[in-house]
């Protein structure tokens, strides 16, 4: 009675359909590839990580801003990796009572190690793609990316 109906191959959908499934189905690769991360280092950790490095200091407002995320939770994930020396935080210069976030060489050091686990995975998984699959793969997804 609540169960969802499985497509069949006679259920006719848009296109926009179908791409909103395949999307879903891209948490299991992100879920796939989080397995590679080092055991210390938890998704959330590492989406830090990421875009402390992607946009360069920044306060933890500012922070949870680009994440998308509650701030008490991505207070959690600083500490985590405050903690382990990947980030340092500073007094803010402009407001004693803030903190700059920044990404410590270790951090950088574990962003690069991320990026190389993360690439074997791919390697690993898309072994039978043909380099212009993985291209058109790579263009398409950059394209969707930059309608949003």
């Amino acid at each position: 009675m609540g169960d969802c109906p499985v497509p069949t191959q006679t259920t006719r959908t848009t296109p926009h359909e179908e791409l909103a499934g395949r999307l879903t189905g891209i948490g299991a690769v992100k879920r796939e590839l989080a397995r590679n991360l080092p055991a210390d280092c938890p998704p959330g950790a590492a989406a830090v990580l990421t875009v402390l490095d992607r946009h360069g200091e920044m306060r933890l407002s500012r922070l949870a801003d680009l994440m998308a995320v509650d701030i008490s939770v991505t207070s959690r994930h600083v500490t985590h990796i405050a903690d382990r020396g990947w980030i340092e935080r500073e007094v803010d210069p402009g407001d004693g009572r803030c903190r700059i976030l920044r990404l410590t060489p270790a951090g950088r050091a574990l962003l690069a190690e991320i990026g190389a686990r993360y690439t074997a995975a791919l390697e690993r998984a898309l072994h039978d793609w043909s380099a212009q699959d993985i291209d058109v793969l790579n263009t398409l997804l950059a394209r969707l990316r930059s309608s949003f």
